[in-house]
């Protein structure tokens, strides 16, 4: 068997062997039987939204089951047609066996984003925080550079992107913003994204051409939709208004429409103030606070908490995930996984799904790389 082949067969096994890990192989088979012998029973059905649940659960399982068996299968007939056409010196069974491990390679690629994207809330619609870091005018302008960079990969992704609030620098930029990305898999995608990130470029503000260092956050927390109940005691909120800023026409910025609500147990804080209407803000304000809140509680219901961690601290040097270098050389580079690019430019025009599809594996794998920072 070439090398090349070779090679590929492992980096199928490894892939595989990821796929198992990701579904926790034995309780995923015990866990189907029961789920299985539940569904048979007469009352199974009597609180359908419960039973719902659960065959989801079921179709998940089974499918992620089914998945791992057929990738095996599909290995293994083809390993013993490259052998047999050896044996027989038929090149043309060996050709086509090998074809087939190439396909193979990339559905087991598939299936191994399909897997990552198999969280409970990843399906969902996501809000997206930006928030610049210390330094005024750089750091500002570097957060509405990120803005930018997100809207741009929803767009490139066939996503939805509505701007519910944004709160302009005072000279350049945006010291905060929060945008809302509708779409398949929205969640799933951008969740490992939270986290600080740097740039170092030679600053436009700075008549001197000085390089400088810039920092900012993001923050990504999933939509809850009406099958998930997460309580809230208003007692617990305080609630503000406050007149908008930015576009919008005169009535926006007339009148106190824009709310923020304060949780005080947790200490998170939402706003909005992208509609005309204060009670549209309210309503809209009060659906971030659910996200948010339901957001924390996946967090802490992960095992993989990393990411959430790197966003709960401060925004600046050595805990940001991702470095961003426009000047005196070209490259971006992720610090969790390693991965890299040297062109800049094209990442911040929203190609990023190398760098997310690396985040995910790395999560799926449950494997730490040691990555240094660049200078």
């Amino acid at each position: 068997m070439r090398a090349e082949i070779e090679t590929i067969v492992d980096e199928i096994k490894q892939g595989i062997t990821l796929l198992r890990r990701h579904l926790d192989w034995d309780r995923a088979k015990r866990r189907l039987l029961e789920l299985n012998a539940l569904s048979e029973t007469p009352t199974f059905w009597d609180d359908p939204q419960k039973a719902q649940k659960l065959m989801r659960e079921r179709q998940n399982l089974e499918d992620g089951i089914k998945a791992v068996e057929a990738s095996e299968r599909d290995l293994a007939d083809n390993l013993e047609l490259i052998e047999l056409g050896e044996a027989e010196g038929d090149a043309s069974i060996v050709a086509e066996a090998e074809k087939a491990i190439f396909a193979l390679k990339d559905e087991v690629r598939r299936r191994q984003i399909n897997s990552m994207l198999s969280g409970e809330a990843d399906g969902n619609d996501t809000y997206v925080e930006v928030h610049a870091g210390a330094g005024g005018t750089e750091s500002q302008d570097w957060a509405n550079m990120l803005l930018r960079m997100y809207t741009r990969w929803a767009e490139r992704t066939g996503k939805k992107v509505e701007l519910l609030e944004v709160h302009d620098g005072e000279e350049a930029g945006i010291k905060s913003a929060t945008i809302l990305v509708k779409g398949e898999q929205s969640y799933g995608w951008l969740k490992t994204e939270s986290g600080v990130h740097r740039l170092v470029r030679i600053s436009p503000y700075d008549s001197s051409a000085r390089r400088h260092t810039s920092f900012a956050s993001i923050w990504v927390y999933p939509v809850v939709d009406d099958s998930i109940d997460i309580e809230i005691n208003e007692s617990d909120c305080r609630i503000d208004t406050y007149r908008a800023q930015g576009a919008g026409g005169q009535h926006i910025n007339t009148t106190d429409s824009a709310v923020r609500i304060t949780h005080m147990p947790s200490g998170i804080v939402v706003q909005c103030q992208n509609e005309r209407s204060q009670h549209k803000n309210r309503a809209a304000a009060w659906d971030m606070l659910r996200a948010r809140l339901y957001e924390a509680e996946l967090k802490r219901r992960e095992a993989a908490a990393m990411a959430t961690e790197s966003t709960k601290k401060d925004i600046g040097w050595g805990h940001q995930i991702r470095s961003y270098v426009l000047q005196p050389y070209q490259l971006v580079k992720d610090l969790r996984t390693g991965v890299e690019s040297t062109d800049p430019q094209t990442v911040l025009n929203g190609d990023l799904n190398t760098f997310m599809e690396a985040a995910l594996a790395q999560r799926l794998g449950g494997a730490d790389v040691e990555v240094s920072d660049i200078d």
